[in-house]
């Protein structure tokens, strides 16, 4: 049983301790979806966590959400808890809410009516389609254009890299339009999945299996009614819905990094060695000091990201940037501490440390990598300095 004394902390109000637990049960007794088709495996797990109400927390209330607006501190929650039960329910979960974020934060009301019940619903789902092969932490760089024709843009590109690419319903693609140069030239459009002259060129496998594909865009019309927000805003729409879901992904590591500690306390306590147990040795007390201390300094910065986002009102790119540079970084440390007090046993496939440590890789990479959280950090830090 995880430690969870951080519910304690001022940055939660009762009802944010109820979804926890509340949810923490669920898990327990109903999250239990056979993995051997990945695709599968994600659809089933949206409807599930669709029916049974967890994705009304990625959506506004005026669309059939949980809550009037997106709650940082409650999606993270989520992600923390879904993380530490299950990968890729926390992967189904989190993609739901950054596919349709965009549509949230700049879609028209029509778009919305259309999109958004359905994701909270779990009967659509969603994708985010923002990198390119040469444009992934540079986004000024891509490629992908979308030129106006009439009432109409037409898609020609490629996006890669792109999460729940092959079995998503609709992308929220982003796609250069060319009012001025760079990230300010930058459209983001909703295209359905079946729109002609979208394909899948490319399904990717990764070390810890996620819906992964390329995206071909060739002669692809779109209506400009689908184009969320104005020409030109694309990279404003991307940054923004990042802002809100990059905190969660911290979350999502701290969930790894808390089942990590637990399987190593439950090793350490129970593994017989030189006359005693694993625990009594005084290296493998100062592992889970380190893993103790590396988890809760990241939760600390992960929720007061969301505490700022939430209920001080301000713009939180440093903040959340800082969470998640700390979070999947210690997350990555405590895994690889975790793993090695199992030994052998920590790289049979199969094995929850095992798993854990293929899961925890990418989220030092996606969303922003850890290099560029830190320029990130400097950049915001530099400006509030010349300020």
């Amino acid at each position: 049983m995880s430690d969870k004394g951080y519910l304690c902390l001022p940055f939660f109000d009762d009802t944010h301790r109820e979804l926890e637990q509340r949810l923490d049960a669920w898990a327990t007794a109903s999250l239990k979806v056979d993995h051997s088709d990945t695709d599968a495996a994600c659809r089933a797990l949206v409807r599930q966590l669709g029916a049974a109400g967890w994705l009304r927390y990625c959506v506004p209330a005026a669309y059939g959400g949980a809550l009037d607006t997106l709650d940082s501190r409650s999606l993270c929650l989520l992600r923390e808890t879904l993380a530490r039960h299950d990968g890729l329910a926390d992967f189904a979960f989190a993609m739901q809410g950054l596919g349709s974020g965009a549509i949230t934060l700049a879609g028209s009301g029509a778009m919305r009516e259309r999109y958004l019940p359905r994701v909270a619903r779990g009967e659509a789902i969603a994708a985010f389609a923002l990198s390119e092969p040469d444009a992934g932490s540079d986004v000024a760089a891509m490629q992908c254009r979308a030129v106006p024709d009439g009432d109409h843009y037409v898609l020609d590109g490629v996006k890669t890299w792109i999460s729940n690419g092959g079995i998503a319903d609709f992308y929220c693609v982003f796609a250069r339009t060319g009012e001025a140069p760079g990230a300010r030239g930058i459209s983001a459009f909703v295209v359905d999945a079946d729109t002609p002259g979208l394909t899948i060129a490319e399904r990717i496998d990764v070390m810890a299996p996620h819906p992964l594909a390329t995206l071909r865009f060739e002669n692809c019309r779109v209506p400009v009614t689908a184009r969320l927000g104005e020409a030109g805003q694309g990279f404003k729409v991307a940054m923004m819905t990042l802002d809100i879901f990059r905190a969660s992904v911290a979350a999502a590591s701290l969930g790894f990094g808390r089942a990590a500690l637990d399987e190593a306390l439950a090793r350490a306590t129970a593994r017989p060695m030189f006359g005693g147990v694993l625990a009594d040795l005084q290296l493998t007390q100062a592992a889970i000091g380190d893993m103790a201390t590396a988890i809760d300094s990241a939760a600390l910065l992960t929720y007061r990201a969301a505490w700022l986002r939430d209920v001080a009102g301000v713009r939180t790119t440093r903040e959340a940037a800082m969470a998640k540079m700390v979070a999947t970084e210690n997350a990555q440390q405590v895994i690889d501490r975790a793993v090695q007090m199992f030994g052998g046993l920590g790289v049979k496939v199969g094995t929850r440390v095992e798993s854990l440590y293929r899961e925890i890789r990418s989220l030092r990479i996606y969303e922003g990598a850890t290099e560029v959280q830190k320029l990130i950090i400097a950049r915001e830090t530099l400006a509030q300095h010349r300020a």
